[in-house]
């Protein structure tokens, strides 16, 4: 009888105890971004919990930047002067690149410590080393005359090409080292950036079309989120994107004209699930790049 009160306890805790298998954690991020628009143009950096664990004030008009392995972050700044600066987490400037074009709003650094630089009037893609000195200079094929639109975010591909978006023309293209076009996408308006996926596929976000693409070789939509699959974002302006470890994409919606409503950024499933979305509009009013950082 001993013996079988002693499993009968034991079996009731087993109950009552928290399963292996029960239901994942809430999702939670800590961010770091730029907000632009009606508010100030800063950067600033958020705890998991969202509160705000640094500030930064750029020089300028900036809109895009890389977090970078040393937890640095490199930016892309568009006044007098404009080019591309790497700061540390408390704002220390580590380098900086001053550009003799009218405007810069989009950079990369890459693996070999050169930095990519999308240079607006002309419109070209100028690579330079840590100690400032031009190595190379592609020009990028754009329709569009006004310098402020003519380029955003550019990646240099394993191939050695340049992957670059062309917002005010509506253009994803790709160009190899001499400037010629080997692959382009178009009528995609307000695209802010473009990456080309492991699969070959490219992933866009397509601006105020309000949705992000995933397109083939031969131009075919392979997958496409849009304001249609979730309305109770707002999705108004697909202004950056990030895949994380998992697959999922980290979207930017910048909110312009449509502040105080909706989800400033949010993560979604390859099967088009919302898992987690931020939205406190008492801190900021709109963003435009985001990323999610440990």
């Amino acid at each position: 009888m001993k013996f079988y009160r002693s499993f009968l306890l034991l079996f009731l805790m087993l109950l009552s105890a928290p399963s292996p298998f029960a239901a994942d954690s809430p999702i939670r991020h800590g961010l770091l971004f730029f907000e632009y628009g009606k508010g100030p143009n800063r950067l600033l950096e958020l705890d998991e919990s969202g509160a705000v664990i640094w500030e930064h004030k750029p020089p300028s008009i900036a809109v895009i930047f890389e977090v970078l392995p040393t937890g640095n972050v490199l930016y892309a700044y568009g006044g007098k002067p404009t080019g591309v600066r790497e700061i540390t987490r408390k704002g220390v400037e580590v380098w900086n690149y001053v550009s003799q074009s009218p405007q810069v709003l989009g950079c990369q650094r890459l693996p070999n410590g050169n930095t990519l630089v999308a240079e607006q009037g002309p419109c070209q893609a100028v690579e330079v080393n840590p100690k400032g000195a031009i190595v190379r200079v592609t020009p990028l094929k754009t329709s569009q005359e006004s310098y402020h639109l003519q380029v955003r975010n550019i990646h240099k591909l394993a191939n050695g090409n340049i992957l670059a978006a062309h917002e005010g023309e509506g253009a994803v293209r790709e160009v190899d080292v001499d400037g010629k076009v080997v692959w382009e996408y178009t009528g995609v308006e307000n695209a802010g950036d473009a990456q080309r996926l492991k699969n070959g596929n490219t992933l866009i976000s397509c601006g105020t079309q309000k949705r992000v693409i995933e397109v083939t070789p031969d131009k075919k939509i392979a997958w496409q989120f849009t304001a249609e699959d979730a309305p109770e974002l707002n999705f108004t302006w697909a202004s950056s994107i990030q895949q994380l470890p998992d697959g999922h994409l980290l979207v930017g919606n910048f909110l312009r004209g449509q502040e105080g409503k909706g989800a400033h950024a949010f993560e979604v499933t390859r099967d088009k699930k919302v898992v987690w979305k931020w939205d406190d509009h008492s801190l900021i009013k709109s963003l435009t790049t985001v990323r999610a950082v440990k």
